[in-house]
């Protein structure tokens, strides 16, 4: 049951028993601490506070283990990817003052890439994205692809299932909304494929904007990168 499904007093009373379990965990080990706004999106996402502690807990073994705090732009495997451009943290905020992830696929081959790289750039992007979010406001991301230019060869089905994880597993209630731009006939089929893995609170996130007057009701579209960028 999402919070706003649970009455204000019932999400708060098990925001209070998620919080006293994490204490115990937190003071034998400070790194492993969470803000009030990160134990709130884990409750939200998974419902129930066994859930939501069980999650916590597999979150903080899997940044330790993944490295997360040690991702930097000086990785060379970073660097890489960056140079690419085929994904940028905007300047600018969207109208509701989220940090803007810009994904332009044409700049992505599947066919030519390394999938542990990718993923160690995908997390480095989300956290540095994360870092922006002003939680007292809003802490959510606004997930912009754009499909100008896209070829079955920039279809990464991969990539998609290792965002999708990522986002359900360890950005809990991260996503705000996911636009997709630009899309051309050819995506059809390939969204026939991806929409299934979705479930149906990011289902309902994701919106494909046709024209430039749907784009300003999320952001300035003199906002986004230029096409040769």
């Amino acid at each position: 049951m999402a919070e706003e499904q649970k009455s204000a007093e019932e999400f708060e009373k098990d925001f209070l028993e998620l919080k006293e379990r994490c204490k115990i965990l937190f003071e034998a080990d400070p790194s492993q601490a969470h803000t009030d706004a990160s134990l709130r999106r884990f409750l939200r996402a998974f419902q129930d506070v066994d859930v939501a502690f069980k999650m916590l807990l597999k979150y903080n073994k899997w940044r330790r283990e993944f490295g997360v705090d040690s991702l930097s732009p000086d990785d060379p495997d970073i660097a890489e990817e960056m140079a690419t451009g085929k994904v940028h943290i905007l300047r600018n905020r969207d109208n509701k003052g989220r940090p803007v992830i810009y994904v332009a696929a044409r700049k992505h081959n599947a066919y030519d890439r390394d999938i542990d790289k990718l993923r160690k750039f995908l997390v480095y992007i989300l956290e540095s994205a994360c870092k922006k979010c002003n939680e007292s406001v809003i802490d959510n991301l606004l997930l912009i692809f754009d499909l100008k230019g896209f070829t079955l060869a920039s279809m990464d089905y991969q990539f998609v299932k290792s965002l999708i994880w990522l986002f359900s597993r360890n950005y809990p209630e991260r996503l705000g909304n996911c636009l997709i731009i630009n899309s051309p006939l050819i995506f059809t089929g390939c969204w026939t494929v991806i929409s299934p893995w979705l479930n149906e609170v990011t289902a309902s996130k994701v919106t494909f904007v046709s024209d430039e007057t749907e784009l300003c009701k999320y952001i300035n579209p003199d906002a986004l990168p230029p096409d040769d960028s």
